[in-house]
């Protein structure tokens, strides 16, 4: 019965705390990222649509619903105290490997640029159950490495190698899709979990070769399909694909780089507007900022992107609980990665692998899952008193 007290006390006052619990200049800064994703979007995907005779409002409406939803989706991720999640990290786990499991099922997964990875849902929409298979790992992996039942700082080799379980499972499926930019996504936060939860250095050394060797493995056994080897050819030579790859990143760089200091002005990017660069609504959305917004608008994106790491490594290093320390850890990780492999594509820095841009790009799945990371930030901070 005292165990029961103590989490009905424990569940009180998490709710109290939430009232003003919320950290104010994160809330702020994903608040103008998403206010400027919508603009960028809208310029995206408006003066085309409409001058083909489409609806020029279409993407700007689907994306304010995708934000509604996961800003619900980010509420109910505070309400419940991230302590107890616990208790409910095998269901979201297992959930999360059904998602990867059903796209794989012909006649139910959808297939978009060689990738088996989206579950078609009615009214047009589609779900990636690989984006929410990022937070079933990151809370699977926290739960394990941070239980403490013997008298070490770290986890023993059982307990990292049990994390690592639970994180192969689904990144195998995903393999089986294939999606090799949530692949590194993933990795990336797997080994920042591992090194941060105080397990032996040898470890990261060892998940970095495998990393690497699996990548040269899986290109050589033809894993990856034609469509990412073209992608990972056209890094190491942009001529390499010069109608499809090549042509993409060619575009990007020259939409970028025309927009110069102060940038063309919303909604009036020659390069946006007459869509040279594909999927720019979603994957190459940094090129709108590029062109319309300038080097001093792309800045200030940068800019708030690294406040809001910054508050999220702030959030994780107050925290004197090693869960909630782990799983803002593999936010953050995850964040970085994901901002870093997107932009960097875009600016022929990094290989192309269809990320999108956190907060920013169209697209449902991937709004869903970067505000819940953002609803787990928010309930640890909430709770750093409690």
């Amino acid at each position: 019965m005292s165990q029961i007290h103590a989490r009905q006390r424990l569940y009180r006052r998490s709710r109290q705390s939430l009232v003003h619990g919320f950290d104010p200049v994160l809330t702020a800064v994903v608040g103008l990222l998403l206010f400027i994703g919508t603009l960028l979007v809208w310029a995206a995907t408006r003066d085309w649509y409409a001058r083909n005779g489409l609806d020029g409002q279409y993407y700007l409406k689907r994306h304010i619903i995708n934000i509604m939803i996961g800003l619900v989706l980010a509420y109910g991720t505070t309400v419940i105290d991230y302590r107890l999640l616990r208790a409910y990290t095998p269901f979201l786990w297992g959930a999360g490997v059904l998602g990867l499991g059903i796209v794989l099922i012909p006649g139910l997964g959808s297939e978009v640029n060689g990738a088996k990875a989206w579950i078609a849902l009615p009214g047009g929409f589609q779900i990636q159950p690989a984006e929410l298979a990022k937070i079933a790992i990151i809370i699977g992996m926290s739960m394990i490495l941070s239980e403490r039942s013997h008298d070490s700082d770290g986890p023993t080799s059982g307990e990292v190698l049990q994390s690592l379980a639970v994180a192969a499972i689904p990144v195998l499926l995903i393999i089986l899709q294939p999606d090799m930019g949530t692949i590194l996504i993933i990795s990336a936060a797997v080994v920042t979990i591992i090194a941060v939860s105080g397990a032996p250095s040898r470890w990261v050394t060892a998940l970095l070769l495998i990393a690497v060797l699996g990548g040269f493995v899986a290109v050589k056994a033809g894993v990856i399909s034609e469509y990412q080897v073209n992608r990972l050819q056209t890094f190491v030579d942009p001529n390499a694909d010069t109608q499809g790859a090549g042509y993409q990143l060619r575009q990007a760089r020259i939409t970028v780089g025309s927009g110069g200091l102060i940038g063309t002005g919303l909604f009036d990017g020659p390069q946006t507007n007459g869509r040279f660069v594909p999927e720019q609504q979603t994957d190459f959305i940094f090129t709108v900022a590029g062109e319309e917004l300038g080097f001093l608008g792309s800045g200030a994106i940068l800019i708030l992107y690294l406040i809001l790491l910054m508050r999220g490594f702030s959030i994780a290093r107050r925290t004197n609980d090693p869960f909630g320390r782990l799983v803002c850890t593999g936010v953050i990780a995850w964040f970085a990665f994901q901002i870093f492999e997107n932009i960097g594509m875009t600016l022929g820095l990094m290989p192309m692998t269809g990320v999108p841009l956190p907060f920013i790009s169209y697209g449902g799945s991937s709004m869903f899952a970067t505000l819940i990371g953002i609803g787990l930030l928010q309930n640890v901070h909430a709770r750093l008193r409690g």
